[in-house]
């Protein structure tokens, strides 16, 4: 999605005030974003949270 609106991992980070190893981390599937951290994004993006991450049911 990042890459679609073109926006660097850099640029991003900056918008949301975070650090580009946490945008790598997010991309990666390492890292969860806490729920204020996700709906910056998803503003950004202009998308739903739901569109955005994709929830794993157990």
């Amino acid at each position: 999605m990042r890459q679609r609106h073109s926006y660097s991992q850099e640029t991003l980070a900056l918008k949301l005030k975070v650090s580009r190893q946490t945008i790598i981390s997010i991309e990666n599937g390492k890292y969860n974003p806490s729920l204020p951290l996700a709906l910056k994004i998803a503003k950004i993006f202009r998308e739903s949270v739901e569109n955005i991450f994709l929830l794993e049911e157990d």
